[in-house]
């Protein structure tokens, strides 16, 4: 069994409103991104790795069609394309994109792929209408070049159910990251399968919310997220930045050990839950929150 970590959640960092710092931590990364490229993987069954080392994606065979979860930035469009066919799936079968929530990383890819594949995009009612008010609040001058915002064909409410093929997931609204952040539950393989789409901290800054005319409160909702979801059983834990579930560490281990599972791990969940809990305690105490 796995007995790497579980999930390094980033910590609470002071708000950059220019954007600046994030960019130089991620310059790298803009000028050649295909040296961040990940060969796509099978976490299990019928459920996929098709990422980057940046950002998470995940592909889902439904029987009826593709199911992407995520769809990066928008200069990574030709390694999610070929990550899919790498699997030997064909991306004329991608019908489904769901954007775990409003951040231009999470969605970069989504107009060139509705665009080449007519698949359907889906993100949460709240993030939607939030960014429709103000689309600074999808952080768009954050990206590698200038980029339209994708916005969903459908959009998404606490509780809905989505039925795709033979996958039937259960749509929960998790504010925190952003206040229309959603967590995902539904079953492959018999496992239960669940991913919390953002769990990071730098936006829980009262300076950040105020510059995008936000409640200050994000720290608190986010705290009343990670209680409501605790009470969700998972077995596989879905990351969406690597750092969430420890995504390069499993895949790691899978190569060093063909025969086990690393990504199907009941405790997963509640460990990634308890490194939340203490980040954003630390933002409250620390008073970034304010």
């Amino acid at each position: 069994m796995y007995q790497g970590p579980q999930s390094i959640i980033p910590a609470a960092n002071t708000y950059d409103p220019t954007g600046d710092r994030f960019r130089a931590g991620k310059k790298a990364f803009y000028e050649d991104p295909d040296a961040f490229d990940m060969e796509p993987f099978r976490i299990w069954e019928d459920l996929y790795y098709v990422g980057d080392q940046m950002l998470c994606m995940h592909l889902v065979d439904t029987g009826d069609g593709l199911l992407l979860f995520d769809c990066g930035y928008g200069h990574t469009t030709h390694m999610i394309e070929r990550s899919i066919e790498a699997l030997g799936f064909d991306c004329r079968d991608l019908r489904w994109i769901i954007v775990t929530h409003g951040h231009f990383d999470h969605f970069g890819s989504g107009n060139a792929l509705r665009e080449k594949y007519g698949c359907k995009i889906y993100m949460s009612r709240v993030d939607t209408s939030l960014i429709r008010e103000d689309v600074r609040r999808a952080l768009l001058d954050y990206g590698p070049h200038p980029m339209q915002m994708c916005w969903p064909d459908e959009t998404l409410e606490d509780g809905q159910i989505l039925d795709f093929g033979k996958i039937q997931i259960r749509c929960v609204l998790a504010p925190g990251h952003t206040y229309g952040v959603m967590a995902f539950f539904f079953e492959v393989g018999g496992k239960k399968v669940g991913t919390w789409g953002g769990t990071g901290m730098t936006s829980l800054h009262g300076d950040w919310c105020r510059d995008l005319g936000l409640p200050a409160r994000k720290a608190e909702a986010m705290l009343e997220s990670v209680k409501k979801l605790r009470t969700e059983v998972v077995e596989i834990n879905l990351g969406n930045h690597p750092p969430q579930n420890c995504t390069l560490e499993k895949r790691q281990w899978m190569l060093e050990h063909p025969d086990d599972a690393p990504f199907v791990d009941p405790r997963c969940w509640g460990m990634m839950l308890d490194a939340v809990q203490a980040r954003i305690e630390e933002c409250i105490e620390k008073g970034y929150n304010k």
